[in-house]
């Protein structure tokens, strides 16, 4: 195997820290840049006596000048939570963020991933959701500086594809859970674990009967992995990366309840607006091209991340915004 000088920026974050995880252990030289802004240094802090492990902190919204042969652009707050608590900066980070990756990527010859959502889709009125499916988004709600950042993102990459013929990697990612979430990042599984194991009511948005499909940590970063090392035609095209399984919001939030034994009961609130009604992925073109599929069933998943809720200090993370 070729050993390769990889840049994973947002590196110190929940997905990113892992990602570097496994790229160290392939042999990797791993550049780990990360502004702190959501993210915690303990999620690395295990990673920095390695000799191919090297941290910067740097906000990538401003130029970066490295020489790399691969390029994971995670950076950017993926959480309503953390994306709604400074949305212009959530919309810098993903465009110009993008641009400076990709004028990196473009001197360096390198071949660059960008980490997209399936946000893309907005509130879909196609189900479940291919990767041909244009969206439906509003361009001035509030969750539209996440949205319409990471949009306009994918369409840089395509442009520079098309124009430099840069070798570009798009992933759409669905509901990601795992060990190393914010437990203040207002995603529904930390809100929902924090709560239970609380003893406090769990709230719920809207009636419950909304859907998301959950993907735990290691399979999603397997995907990531496998999508940056695989070569074929086509593989410059968005590709969704993501648990075809889908589960009912309140389906989740009794599940949390019997895995934590917590006696909390549930709360119901008005659905934020914009809130996605459904969401899952179609994987097909995922299992043909990378021989991808998810393994780790909700049940199993979710109790390795209450164990992780239980093992740290909540004392120790700060939440992002004036909500918590």
């Amino acid at each position: 195997m070729t050993i390769k000088r990889v840049l994973v920026t947002g590196g110190a974050g929940f997905l990113g820290s892992h990602l570097c995880e496994r790229l160290i252990e392939r042999g990797h030289d791993v550049i780990c840049v990360d502004n702190f802004f959501t993210s915690q240094k303990t999620n690395v802090q295990h990673l920095l006596d390695h000799h191919n492990f090297e941290l910067l902190r740097h906000d990538i919204t401003h130029p970066l000048w490295l020489e790399v042969d691969e390029i994971y652009n995670l950076a950017c707050p993926a959480a309503p939570g953390h994306y709604q608590y400074n949305p212009i900066k959530t919309m810098k980070t993903s465009v110009m963020g993008a641009i400076n990756m990709l004028g990196m990527a473009k001197r360096c010859n390198a071949r660059i991933l960008q980490a997209s959502t399936s946000e893309v889709y907005g509130d879909p009125e196609v189900h479940p959701q291919p990767e041909s499916y244009r969206g439906n988004v509003n361009p001035i709600g509030p969750r539209a500086c996440y949205d319409e950042g990471k949009r306009a993102a994918e369409t840089l990459f395509m442009d520079y594809y098309r124009k430099h013929r840069l070798d570009i990697r798009i992933v759409r990612i669905f509901n990601t859970y795992g060990p190393r979430m914010h437990p203040f990042d207002g995603r529904v599984v930390s809100n929902f674990i924090r709560q239970a194991l609380a003893g406090e009511d769990i709230t719920i948005f809207g009636d419950g009967s909304q859907t998301r499909s959950f993907c735990y940590r290691d399979d999603l970063v397997e995907g990531l992995i496998r999508l940056m090392e695989t070569e074929g035609e086509g593989m410059h095209l968005p590709m969704n990366i993501g648990n075809p399984g889908e589960f009912t919001i309140r389906q989740l939030a009794e599940l949390t309840i019997e895995l934590t034994g917590s006696k909390s009961k549930l709360v119901f609130e008005p659905l934020p607006e914009d809130d996605p009604t459904q969401r899952q992925p179609t994987i097909a073109r995922a299992e043909r091209m990378l021989g991808w599929r998810p393994t780790v069933p909700l049940r199993e998943g979710l109790a390795r991340t209450i164990e992780y809720f239980r093992s740290i200090n909540l004392s120790d993370f700060r939440a992002p915004t004036p909500n918590y």
